[in-house]
């Protein structure tokens, strides 16, 4: 598997008129990076409550499908990045007070919390991540650009 290109001038490019210079990479690597995508989705990425991690899912996954469409395969994985850090960072927050997992002092872990309301908005977007990453069309597209344009690293 290719390694992300942390390299690449996202603020210059345009990855929907250049989708071969897109590489998955893992997780979620380069969501707050690659445009257009990123100044699309972004504006809609939300989890602080479950209604509103329900409407902000729904509505990046809406974004997914019309991605997928328009048979944009960087559209969709980065909608579904977006999905997977709604699941992420709402995890977090439930975890963590304030979204802060380690200490500023002296870097240990802080302790640990639950709370429900933040671990209900995770699990809509866990749901709606585990939608969009098994969707035929999109494993399919997925495959087809790492063989089309992602050579393994040595």
């Amino acid at each position: 598997m290719k390694k992300f290109d942390y390299d690449l001038n996202y603020k210059e490019l345009d990855l929907r008129k250049q989708p071969e210079l897109y590489t998955v990479g893992r997780g979620e690597q380069g969501v707050l990076m690659v445009e257009p995508y990123k100044s699309e989705i972004l504006p809609h990425w939300r989890f602080k409550t479950p209604e509103i991690a329900t409407e902000s899912s729904q509505k990046i996954y809406e974004l997914f499908l019309e991605y997928k469409e328009q048979g944009d395969f960087v559209g969709m994985d980065m909608a579904r990045k977006f999905l997977q850090m709604g699941y992420t960072r709402a995890r977090r927050y439930t975890n963590h007070k304030g979204g802060r997992k380690y200490s500023k002092e002296d870097g240990s872990i802080l302790p640990y919390q639950n709370d429900k309301v933040k671990a209900e908005a995770a699990a809509i977007f866990k749901a709606q991540w585990e939608i969009a990453k098994s969707d035929p069309d999109y494993v399919q597209m997925k495959k087809e650009h790492r063989e089309n344009y992602e050579q393994v690293d040595d």
